[in-house]
C-alpha cells in the first residue's frame, strides 16, 4: 500500500453565511483510490457568522493511533474486506458563532463495464452515539448531537471504509464513491437541538 498525503487547505469565508463542503471518496477494489475534498459556500441571511470545514484524516501509525489531515488520500492495491482508515469529522473556525451541524453521506459503485454495482457493499459505520440519524425527502442525514463551538471539532462520524467480501469477480477494477455533505446553521433563536433548527438549505438532486 502506498500513501500520498497533501496538507489540508483551508477557505475562509468572513461573511454572512453557511457553509457546504463537499467531500468525495473514491475506493477501487484491485486497483487505485483517491480521496478528495471540495468546499463551497452559499449565502443566507443569517447573523454572525457560520464558517466550517468538513475535516479528513487518516491513521498514520496504527500501534499509537496517530492521525494526519489530509487533502488528498491515495491507496494502490485495496483489496476486498481490507480496511481503509478514513475519518471524518466537521470543524467550527475561530471566531465563528456556535453552529448546529449536519452531515449526509451517499455511496455508490461502478464496475469496470460501466454498470451501476450493490453500494452496500461499500462498508461505513456511522457513530450513531453522538450524531443521530433522520430519514429525509433527500436522504437519510446526522446531526451532531450538540452545538459545535468556536475551535471546536466535532466526534468523527466515521473513521474507516470497507469493501465488502461478498462482492463476486465483476466487483474487480470497481470504483466506489463515497459523497460527505456537511451543513451548518447558526445556533442562536434556532431551536433547541440540531434536530428542531431551521434554515438547512435543500440540496438540488443531480
Amino acid at each position: 500500500m502506498q500513501r500520498k498525503v497533501k496538507k489540508d487547505m483551508k477557505k475562509k469565508v468572513f461573511s454572512l453565511a453557511l457553509v457546504i463542503c463537499c467531500l468525495a471518496v473514491f475506493l477501487t477494489s484491485s486497483t487505485l483510490a483517491y480521496f478528495t475534498k471540495e468546499d463551497t459556500a452559499t449565502n443566507v441571511i443569517t447573523t454572525g457568522k457560520i464558517d466550517i470545514d468538513l475535516v479528513e484524516k487518516v491513521v498514520v501509525d496504527p500501534e499509537t493511533g496517530e492521525t494526519e489531515t489530509v487533502e488528498d488520500f491515495y491507496v494502490e492495491g485495496v483489496m476486498p474486506g481490507q480496511e481503509v482508515s478514513k475519518i471524518v469529522l466537521v470543524e467550527n473556525e475561530q471566531y465563528a458563532e456556535d453552529a448546529w451541524v449536519r452531515v449526509k453521506i451517499t455511496k455508490s459503485i461502478v464496475l469496470a463495464d460501466g454498470k451501476e454495482g450493490d453500494s452496500s457493499l461499500l462498508e461505513i459505520k456511522p457513530n450513531t452515539t453522538d450524531w443521530t440519524a433522520r430519514d429525509e425527502a433527500d436522504g437519510t442525514w446526522y446531526y451532531y448531537n450538540k452545538p459545535l463551538k468556536s475551535e471546536e471539532e466535532t466526534v468523527p462520524l466515521m473513521e474507516n471504509v470497507v469493501f465488502s467480501v461478498k462482492g463476486g469477480n465483476e466487483y474487480q477494477e470497481a470504483k466506489a464513491e463515497i459523497y460527505v455533505l456537511a451543513q451548518a446553521v447558526q445556533v442562536k433563536n434556532n431551536g433547541a437541538t440540531a434536530l428542531e433548527a431551521k434554515g438547512w438549505p435543500v440540496v438540488a438532486e443531480e
